[in-house]
């Protein structure tokens, strides 16, 4: 959830830790503050409750000099948001400082040992007592501070990335995780420290990835080092990030959240370059070819995830029963790891995240590896901790995503998903060739359809103005424009704050047919597709109750068109290819309530970008 920056080098750390907080301001932004050790050996610590510019109009007066530093943006878990309980944390002495991303789950019986002996706390939150123990062990037992964070973190129970830094010693930054990703940059004489690559690759392209119970040593004039939590140096994994700064940045944009609605035509030319053939003929994926026993042999498809992730597996279960005529269940990662779930040898479980680090869907993982069975990741972020715990899977390369609600790793998702589903329908036979060839070719066709539906954002915007007032919407389809409807419904949501639910549109009439008047929106897929008829006839079951009826067509649709109060018109897709073109209207339908409501679109209210807690 929270955001972690480091520098230790010969540069100013300041501007360094705040253009990386800026850039991983997505991930949390309750308060922010920064951590840095100046050249008389002061350790000084500023922080504020809000966003980085709150931090930065807060230290326009204060002393940031300094060459090692440590930084952070918080999104809440313990402790309400505010100054007090914004990081860095001061251990009793003063003498230490840390940042943290996660959870101690043992905090409070720490807490009540460390007031019994005598230590004080400034603030609510899990974190301090971890800098307190640290502190504790350091003076109890005569340790060094790496010494003495080994032998804390053996005593903490939950996930953590963490970074520590001691006045005493302006030459090292301790970092160790636990379920909670850190990135290590190594530059030139310099090191830095991220919760992801996204503030580190403007100054060097080689990272370490740190692993579960792996603690750095990161020492000025020293290679780094990387150890376990009993002492056992590990091996170092070092790796070259590709990002393109551009992609993290906005762009002209006036938010993170457009540009990546916008982004969509080239992110799935992207996703789909070297496993789709030029001929448009073929879809190719390494992990099938290199798993092909362990796929083709599945009894069973399990997809676990979360949120937009879950959605997305709601459509690659029906392409995957479809073409696959394999069983297909997808279940929430945070349900799924806490019961008894029968899965194991013969099953394929897909685990779907765009950031690779979501805690309930990393659980899952573990939970049906040492059950047998076989895990494939559909992940985004490279080298994330998904894809290092699985046994194989596809990345979608849409490229970073920034604003907190997804929309391009949605129909990346999707992508590839549809690409698992042709493939493995192909190589067990179930799905005939000429069907294989009209859904590859159609899939080929889908960047140059979204580009087709973008040019609608204009009138999508004005619609959005009438549609302010709302308090609440329906968003209503049917087979694979349900989940389609769930998505566009959660986007709402999100970061418009307006309560909105998606339905099937034939269970309209168990329930939700009561809440329809005239004030309330209803959004309808309704494209020309098996279930038409059966839409249409929901459609006027609205109408008769004064619904406003916004619908999703297929263009020259004027039916619906004489009946609806609004109509989008979407281009004419095979049926299991329309989510991928009917997501986009409800995006720019989102986005545009939100603006007309003035909230903030990159960063909705209690929300963040990646779930690395429970």
């Amino acid at each position: 959830m929270c955001g972690i920056v480091g520098y230790i080098g010969k540069k100013d750390a300041y501007p360094i830790l705040i253009k990386g907080l800026r850039r991983l301001e997505y991930r949390g932004y309750d308060s922010a503050g920064v951590a840095l050790i100046n050249s008389d050996g002061n350790l000084n610590v500023y922080k504020t409750k809000g966003k980085v510019d709150n931090l930065t109009e807060y230290c326009s007066d204060k002393d940031v000099s300094g060459s090692v530093g440590i930084a952070h943006t918080r999104w809440a878990t313990h402790g309400e948001p505010s100054s007090r309980n914004a990081h860095p944390h001061y251990s009793q002495s003063h003498n230490l400082a840390i940042i943290h991303n996660g959870i101690i789950e043992n905090y409070a019986d720490i807490k009540q040992k460390l007031i019994e002996k005598g230590v004080t706390f400034q603030s609510d939150t899990d974190t301090e007592v971890l800098v307190q123990l640290v502190e504790y062990v350091m003076i109890k037992k005569q340790l060094s501070l790496l010494e003495a964070v080994q032998v804390a973190l053996y005593q903490v129970i939950g996930a953590y990335a963490i970074a520590i830094v001691d006045k005493r010693d302006p030459s090292q930054i301790i970092a160790a995780r636990k379920q909670s990703p850190l990135v290590v940059g190594i530059g030139d004489d310099e090191f830095f420290l991220g919760s992801d690559a996204s503030p580190i690759i403007e100054y060097t392209d080689k990272v370490v990835y740190l692993e579960d119970g792996n603690i750095a040593l990161i020492r000025l004039g020293e290679e780094l080092k990387v150890i376990d939590i009993l002492g056992e140096e590990q091996d170092l994994a070092v790796k070259t990030v590709d990002i393109d700064l551009g992609q993290i940045e906005k762009g002209g944009y006036p938010h993170f959240m457009l540009k990546e609605i916008f982004e969509q035509p080239e992110c799935l030319t992207n996703c789909m370059r070297g496993r789709i053939n030029v001929e448009n003929d073929h879809v190719t994926l390494s992990a099938l070819i290199d798993y092909r026993r362990q796929m083709l042999a599945a009894k069973r498809v399990v997809i676990v995830a979360c949120g937009t992730s879950w959605h997305a597996g709601l459509i690659g279960k029906q392409l995957i029963e479809t073409y696959c005529r394999i069983p297909c269940e997808v279940e929430y990662a945070s349900e799924f790891r806490y019961r008894n779930p029968v899965v194991g040898k013969g099953d394929v479980v897909i685990a779907i995240s765009q950031s690779g680090e979501t805690a309930d869907t990393l659980a899952a993982i573990q939970l049906a590896k040492e059950r047998g069975a076989f895990i494939y990741g559909v992940c985004n972020a490279i080298g994330s901790s998904i894809p290092r715990a699985t046994d194989t899977g596809t990345y979608i390369h849409v490229g970073p995503e920034i604003g907190v609600a997804s929309t391009k790793a949605f129909t990346g998702q999707v992508t590839v998903l549809t690409m698992i589903a042709l493939a493995m329908g192909e190589a067990k036979g179930t799905i005939s060739r000429d069907e294989y060839l009209q859904v590859v070719r159609g899939l080929g066709e889908i960047p140059d359809k979204i580009r087709e539906v973008l040019q609608t954002n204009d009138k999508v915007a004005d619609l959005a103005r009438t549609f302010t007032y709302a308090h609440n919407f329906l968003y209503l389809g049917r087979g694979y424009s349900y989940p389609v409807a769930l998505e566009g419904a959660l986007k709402l949501k999100e970061i418009s704050y307006i309560h909105a639910e998606g339905y099937p549109a034939a269970e309209m009439k168990h329930g939700p047919i009561a809440l329809i008047d005239s004030d309330m929106p209803v959004v309808v897929i309704a494209t020309h597709n098996a279930m038409y008829e059966k839409v249409l006839s929901n459609i006027q079951e609205i109408k008769a109750r004064q619904g406003r009826v916004i619908a999703l067509v297929t263009k020259g649709d004027d039916t619906i068109a004489k009946i609806a109060d609004e109509v989008i018109e979407l281009p004419d897709v095979m049926e299991c290819l329309e989510p991928l073109v009917a997501t986009i209207p409800l995006q720019l339908l989102a986005y545009h309530v939100a603006v007309c409501k003035g909230k903030n679109v990159d960063q909705p209210r209690n929300l963040a970008k990646s779930v690395t807690v429970e």
